[in-house]
């Protein structure tokens, strides 16, 4: 199963639709912490979140090669697991989970590597510090860490995915100050942001910001939509059709500023999905996502 372009921006396997084939008219946000409330505006929202744990637990009890609770720093939340196919391994995808920046961690989505295992990519997750104890910056400390480490071996390509917040750290690792190694960022092949915050002086507005402790100065160095990117990269940034209005915004935001600074970049929106059921499909080899985040239809 492959996924192709064609020129009116449809993509085909999968019935993923390119953002720049609608006219979206914006409005002026009158309630921000409405605007960017998922589980407020999704029917079983708290059922999706028992599922992830519940299936990843599942995962974890059968995978046959996999290595858990690996250290990249001091804290114990500063760790990520790795998960490896049976067959010759032929890349890294690096999956970064979303919860705002002060939620979740490693151990709800174990069961998300299952297609990129089927490919014969080796699947590393990692946690990271949350808000409020540490920062938006750290919290990129973190991952860029656990990135550098756990890709340091190799010559193979790394694929960097991530949701929600997990979208907006893996963009912002590919930004021109990052601290990624120079000889890691020359085998990422593909940078996948799902349901991303690209832009976070938004959320200075949120009553959630009492957590997160954002001021101006941090969400315009934090925000990849204000950030030159780095050289030569291919970005993906995909949201769900059933997505509060501001993710589908913050979906084509970044991809439309990056492609006039030299990016190779896409925006796209996924029918009938909504922000917590969007990721499932990464559990399945034959899925639009996993294809498209593993490069798949267009660098095979």
């Amino acid at each position: 199963m492959t996924m192709t372009t064609n020129a009116g921006g449809i993509i085909n396997a999968g019935g993923i639709i390119n953002a720049g084939g609608f006219a979206h008219a914006h409005y002026p946000v009158t309630d921000f912490d409405d605007a960017y409330d998922n589980r407020g505006h999704i029917k079983g929202a708290d059922d999706y979140i028992a599922n992830w744990h519940e299936q990843a637990a599942g995962f974890r009890k059968t995978a046959r090669q996999a290595e858990f609770d690996v250290p990249y720093g001091a804290d114990p939340r500063q760790c990520y697991d790795v998960f490896m196919p049976e067959a010759p391994v032929k890349g890294t995808c690096v999956f970064v989970h979303g919860g705002y920046w002060m939620r979740f961690d490693k151990s709800c989505w174990s069961h998300l590597s299952a297609g990129a295992l089927a490919h014969g990519w080796r699947v590393v997750m990692p946690s990271y510090r949350l808000a409020p104890n540490v920062s938006v910056a750290m919290i990129t400390r973190d991952i860029t860490e656990a990135v550098n480490q756990a890709c340091a071996d190799g010559t193979h390509p790394v694929v960097l995915a991530g949701h929600s917040a997990g979208g907006h750290l893996v963009s912002r690792l590919v930004c021109a100050d990052t601290q990624l190694k120079d000889s890691l960022l020359g085998r990422i092949s593909h940078i996948l942001s799902i349901s991303g915050v690209h832009d976070l002086r938004p959320l200075l507005q949120l009553k959630m910001n009492d957590v997160l402790q954002l001021d101006r100065a941090m969400a315009e160095q934090e925000s990849p939509a204000l950030c030159q990117p780095v050289s030569g990269i291919r970005l993906s940034c995909v949201a769900g059709a059933r997505e509060r209005p501001e993710f589908i915004r913050q979906n084509a935001l970044l991809a439309n500023i990056w492609a006039g600074l030299g990016a190779h970049t896409g925006a796209w929106v996924a029918p009938d999905c909504h922000h917590f059921d969007i990721i499932d499909s990464l559990q399945k080899a034959d899925s639009a996502l996993t294809l498209h985040m593993l490069g798949i239809d267009y660098l095979n």
